[in-house]
């Protein structure tokens, strides 16, 4: 009975079956910062599941027990595109894993306590950040100061997006789609066109849905004329599963420009 309820509430959406046939009218959902009771709010509370996602998937692993206490381990899988908990549908995908400690009375679900991953769960929403991305970003410049440049491609998806500012000589090529074309359109023509680009000054800054500022400067010599500058820039990264997938630069073009003039 438990595992064939949670099957038809949660993969065929029928909110109905949390009534007083299959939970105790005092079922209770243990949770932070107060506890779910009663049968009304219980089905609230998991209307807010079929409500903000879509294509889901239930799947209970592994379920065994003792006389009224059962041990669920459970996968959800799903498109965030609708409201969860007054959230605004993100259209990213979930797939979380968590268990499941549940009480039983008199053959009725009087009780749950679910434990998952709270924080990779907001990650996969796009809500928080992997903490990882910064010490990403920190490693792909730290090769780009040795010249490392196998590395920083590598950290980049297959897929990258890649813009440099608008106005900058390099962004002829803009977007610049996948590591190859990052190290041809942009890359290698510093490395032919510079005497030196060094990059000074960084700061990292991390942000929201998996994004990493980062502040600094171009300490540069533009091998044609000869000439230096010193250009205050800020680059914006987006990552995912700890590969960058979009880079936007912002830059005073009108120092590099200058350099650059005869």
């Amino acid at each position: 009975m438990y595992a064939q309820v949670w099957d038809d509430v949660i993969n065929k959406g029928q909110i109905d079956k949390i009534n007083s046939t299959h939970f105790d009218t005092n079922v209770t959902g243990i949770s932070s910062p107060e506890n779910i009771v009663g049968i009304e709010n219980f089905k609230a509370f998991y209307q807010n599941y079929l409500t903000g996602f879509s294509e889901v998937t239930f799947t209970i692993k592994n379920i065994f027990g003792q006389g009224d206490n059962i041990v669920k381990h459970w996968q959800f899988k799903g498109k965030h595109t609708g409201e969860f908990f007054g959230i605004p549908a993100t259209g990213k995908n979930v797939n979380i894993e968590g268990v499941t400690l549940v009480k039983m009375k008199n053959g009725k679900i009087l009780q749950e306590q679910d434990f998952m991953d709270n924080t990779l769960f907001m990650q996969q929403l796009g809500l928080v950040s992997d903490p990882n991305n910064v010490t990403t970003i920190d490693n792909l410049y730290k090769a780009f100061a040795v010249g490392d440049i196998p590395t920083v491609l590598g950290g980049m998806d297959a897929n990258i997006v890649w813009n440099e500012a608008e106005s900058n000589r390099y962004a002829d090529g803009n977007p610049y789609t996948g590591p190859d074309a990052v190290l041809n359109g942009v890359f290698a023509r510093i490395g032919a066109e510079y005497e030196y680009f060094k990059l000074e000054d960084i700061k990292l800054h991390e942000m929201s849905n998996n994004q990493v500022l980062a502040t600094l400067r171009y300490d540069a010599k533009f091998k044609e004329t000869g000439k230096t500058y010193n250009a205050q820039v800020a680059h914006l990264w987006t990552l995912k599963d700890g590969k960058v997938v979009a880079f936007q630069q912002f830059l005073d073009t009108k120092k590099v420009a200058d350099a650059e003039k005869k």
